[in-house]
């Protein structure tokens, strides 16, 4: 009884505080996310009935706009064709802190049946497709709008500069044009002012909602797609003999190309995929082509063993072409790198994941194969990048459908916790670096 009595006697004068000086940070951002919740999903349902491709993303950069402007931030425009940025200036000088989300859709028809699925129609590379949010790009900008309005509420709390980042073309721009991450940095983008650090998230319809999992070091994989053109020689289908057929050819190929992961690169150090996903020859079916092309994508998380990769592709093709009397032409074109997140700089951040979503909800996780091209940011300022859970709770993972298919699903409640998170990760790294500079570092 005494305890109990002298722990309520020591909370008295702690709850009067607070009372007087209103609720904490922690606080603040759980009621103003709960605020804010309803006006997210909407915005996210919008856009996901109303999907963009890469480079034309031109009804969702004006939503933005229009939205920063009417929180009193300063907006620019067109950055990357399309993408849009917001400067919030904080009450007092520090660091400038960039959050980034996407904004493209993909070229895929909608499966699922929602009141606000996408109908939409568009061109994608000379061909007519259907559009869908189809990897959760619609939550990403619906939370950093959401971050936005926040924040923006709280300009007099803020000791730094923040820069929202609404990014087009992620997934790639359309053939022949620039886009995405590359195109905002030759921009300018981190310049005027200097983005100091980096923060990205990325919704995921296999994780429970609730959830953040996040990795120091390298969390995505590099992307290359390669093209392998082989030549044989033209021949009746009834006549193989007397012609060199690059169908057979190919097939020999892709069998060895999958040696070069499962048989030459050392596995052990980090995984590695190689996957043949197009291949395009010939016109009847009794006419052995003298022509087939294939497209693929190789998948790695260290720049050694991409190397090597890329090597070993060359010769696989060309020598197994050269047995046969044929030819094989290879080009490999670097899409992404791989996504790092700096050591430091995450360690320092896992306790702003706990505050958002509790110690039990915060979880390391291994490297992923997908590819990002939030890599280019981390390659130019120290960054940080995790995933915010989109599955419903208590779902089983391997029925969740994944991410660039049609029948992609998200718990919408899952976007919370992307919100609270960039919220804590902005004035806790702001508090760090005021701390620092106190102390002379």
């Amino acid at each position: 009884m005494k305890q109990k009595l002298s722990l309520l006697l020591f909370l008295i004068p702690v709850i009067l505080f607070a009372q007087k000086n209103g609720p904490d940070i922690a606080e603040k951002i759980s009621i103003a996310t709960d605020k804010i919740e309803a006006k997210c999903i909407n915005w996210r349902r919008d856009f996901h009935q109303h999907p963009e491709l890469g480079n034309s993303e031109f009804r969702t950069a004006k939503i933005i706009a229009d939205h920063l402007r009417s929180l009193g931030i300063e907006v620019k425009e067109n950055i990357g064709k399309t993408g849009v940025v917001g400067i919030l200036k904080g009450a007092k000088p520090g660091p400038c802190i960039g959050l980034r989300a996407d904004m493209d859709a993909l070229p895929v028809v909608e499966r699922v049946n929602l009141p606000f699925a996408s109908k939409a129609q568009s061109t994608y590379n000379g061909q007519s497709v259907g559009v869908m949010h189809a990897c959760g790009h619609d939550a990403h900008v619906a939370i950093l709008m959401s971050v936005a309005e926040i924040l923006a509420g709280m300009k007099n709390e803020l000791t730094g500069t923040i820069k929202f980042i609404f990014q087009p073309a992620e997934e790639g721009p359309p053939e022949g044009e620039e886009g995405g991450a590359p195109l905002m940095i030759k921009d300018g983008v981190l310049e005027n002012p200097k983005v100091d650090v980096m923060f990205g998230l990325h919704i995921n319809s296999q994780t429970e909602a609730g959830k953040i999992k996040y990795r120091v070091g390298g969390i995505m994989a590099a992307s290359d797609w390669f093209k392998i053109k082989v030549k044989g020689k033209q021949t009746h289908g009834s006549q193989p003999w007397a012609g060199i057929d690059p169908v057979v050819v190919s097939a020999q190929i892709i069998n060895g190309l999958q040696t070069i992961v499962s048989r030459q690169t050392e596995l052990t150090k980090n995984p590695a995929v190689i996957s043949v996903s197009v291949i395009n020859g010939g016109v009847r079916s009794n006419i052995i082509p003298e022509e087939v092309n294939m497209l693929g994508t190789i998948r790695t998380l260290d720049t050694g063993m991409q190397r090597i990769i890329h090597e070993k592709i060359i010769l696989t093709a060309s020598k197994i072409a050269e047995s046969a009397g044929a030819t094989a032409e290879t080009v490999i074109d670097k899409k992404t790198l791989v996504t790092y997140n700096e050591p430091a700089l995450t360690k320092k951040m896992i306790p702003s994941f706990v505050k958002a979503a509790g110690a039990d909800n915060v979880v390391e996780t291994e490297a992923i194969t997908g590819a990002e091209d939030f890599s280019f940011f981390a390659e130019k300022v120290p960054s940080l990048f995790f995933f915010i859970g989109g599955m419903e709770k208590g779902k089983d993972a391997k029925k969740a459908f994944p991410h660039h298919t049609p029948d992609f699903y998200i718990d919408e409640s899952g976007m919370k916790t992307g919100i609270k998170a960039f919220c804590h990760l902005v004035l806790d790294y702001m508090n760090i670096s005021k701390d620092q500079t106190k102390k002379g570092f």
